[in-house]
C-alpha cells in the first residue's frame, strides 16, 4: 500500500487540536478561538498541500498562515489591530511580489484554455 502525503494531514490536525487545547487548559493561551484561528491555518495549510506550488497557492497559503498567527497574537494580546492590520498588507504585497517575479505556473483554474498544462508563467 502507497502512502501519501494526504494521509499525513488528519493525524497532524488531530495533534495540532490536542496542542491547542492543552494549551487553553494550562492556561498558557487561554481565550484563543480556535475555531476561527484553525480554521485559517487549516485553510493556509491545504492551499498548499493540495493545491501544489503555483501563483495562487504561493500567496493564499502563506497569508492564511499568518494571519492564523496574527489572531493567536492579537487574541493573547500580543499585537494590536493597529499593528495586525498594516502588517498583514506588507505580507501580502510581499507575497504577491514573490509571485510575480518566481517562476510559478498558473493554477488550472486561471490558465488560458488554449495554453498547455506544462508550460509555466
Amino acid at each position: 500500500m502507497k502512502k501519501t502525503k494526504a494521509g499525513l494531514i488528519i493525524p497532524i490536525l488531530i495533534i495540532g487540536l490536542g496542542v491547542a487545547w492543552l494549551l487553553t487548559n494550562l492556561k498558557i493561551l487561554p481565550g484563543v478561538d480556535w475555531v476561527w484561528t484553525g480554521g485559517l491555518g487549516l485553510c493556509g495549510i491545504l492551499t498548499l498541500a493540495l493545491g501544489g506550488m503555483n501563483k495562487f497557492s504561493v500567496v493564499v497559503g502563506p497569508f492564511l498562515l499568518v494571519g492564523s498567527i496574527f489572531s493567536i497574537l492579537r487574541q493573547t494580546g500580543r499585537l494590536s489591530v493597529d499593528l495586525e492590520l498594516p502588517i498583514l498588507f506588507i505580507v501580502f504585497g510581499v507575497l504577491l511580489l514573490a509571485s510575480y517575479l518566481l517562476p510559478l505556473p498558473l493554477p488550472d483554474f486561471l490558465r488560458p484554455e488554449d495554453e498547455p498544462k506544462d508550460r509555466q508563467q
